[in-house]
C-alpha cells in the first residue's frame, strides 16, 4: 500500500483515464478526491471506491474557476486532513471542436485553454500550499503525445501542458513537490471513440510500434510510480505512455 495515509486529488475523475486513476490510487490506501464537472458519474465513481473498501469524496470542480479549485482544495482538507497528490487530468477533448488555429472561433478557444492548460495551473495554485503544509508531495499532469504531433489547439495546450510541468517542477523542488507528466498515446476511451471513431484503426496500424490501442489502465502504472516515493529523484519529466507512437532523441 504506497499510499496509506495519503490524500490525492484527481481532476476529470468521473470517467477515463482519470476514473482509473482514481480507483487505482484508492486501491493502493489513498483517500481520493474525485473533481470534475460531472455530477452523477462523479458520484458514482467516489461511491464505488467507497463500496471496493476505499475512501473517496465527491467534489464538483471546474478547473479553470480558481474559487472553485480552492472551494474543492479545501473540501479535501476538511474531509481528510490535507493533500499530498495531485493528477491533473481534467480537459475538454470527448466533445472537442474541430477547426485550425487561424480560424477557430476565439471565445471557445479561450475556453478550451482556459480548461486543457489553465485548468492544471489554477489546480496547482490550490493545492500546492497544502502539500507543502505536509511537508511536500507530488503532482502528475495529464499531457498526450498530441505535444509532439500536428493536433491544432488540441496539440499547442499538450504542448504548454509540458513546459507547465517543467517549469512548476523548479518553482516546488524547493517545497519537496515533484511534478512530472504522462503523454499517453491513443487510448480507448469514449472521448477518443468520439473523435477519431474509425481512424483509430489507421492510427494503431500505421504509427503505434505495438499494434493496439492504449486501455486507462496502461496509464495506470506509470501514474502510480510517479506519484510514489520511487520516483524521489524524478522531477520535470514528461512519460510517454503511447505504444510507440513517438519517438523522440
Amino acid at each position: 500500500m504506497r499510499f496509506a495515509e495519503k490524500v490525492a486529488v484527481v481532476t476529470g475523475a468521473a470517467q477515463g483515464i482519470g476514473e482509473a486513476y482514481a480507483k487505482a490510487l484508492a486501491a493502493q490506501d489513498a483517500a481520493v478526491v474525485v473533481a470534475d464537472l460531472n455530477v452523477d458519474a462523479g458520484e458514482a465513481v467516489a461511491k464505488q471506491i467507497e463500496a471496493d473498501g476505499g475512501r473517496a469524496i465527491f467534489v464538483r470542480t471546474d478547473v479553470s474557476d480558481p474559487e472553485s479549485a480552492n472551494a474543492m482544495a479545501q473540501a479535501a482538507v476538511q474531509a481528510f486532513g490535507g493533500i499530498d497528490l495531485l493528477v491533473n487530468n481534467a480537459a475538454i477533448y470527448g466533445e472537442m471542436a474541430f477547426d485550425l488555429l487561424v480560424t477557430v472561433d476565439w471565445d471557445y478557444y479561450r475556453r478550451f485553454m482556459s480548461v486543457n492548460m489553465d485548468g492544471a495551473l489554477v489546480v496547482t495554485r490550490a493545492c500546492y500550499p497544502h502539500m507543502q503544509a505536509r511537508g511536500g508531495g507530488a503532482i502528475v499532469n495529464q499531457s498526450s503525445t498530441a505535444a509532439w504531433l500536428y493536433s491544432g489547439f488540441y496539440g499547442l495546450a499538450k504542448v504548454g501542458i509540458n513546459g507547465l510541468t517543467q517549469q512548476l517542477a523548479h518553482e516546488l523542488g524547493g517545497m519537496r513537490i515533484r511534478v512530472n507528466a504522462i503523454a499517453p498515446g491513443p487510448t480507448d476511451t469514449a472521448a477518443t471513440r468520439t473523435q477519431a471513431g474509425d481512424a483509430a484503426h489507421d492510427i494503431v496500424r500505421n504509427s503505434l510500434a505495438i499494434k493496439r490501442m492504449g486501455q486507462p489502465e496502461d496509464m495506470v502504472g506509470a501514474c502510480l510510480y510517479l506519484l510514489s516515493d520511487d520516483a524521489s529523484w524524478v522531477t520535470g519529466q514528461i512519460l510517454a505512455v503511447d505504444g510507440g507512437q513517438v519517438f523522440r532523441s
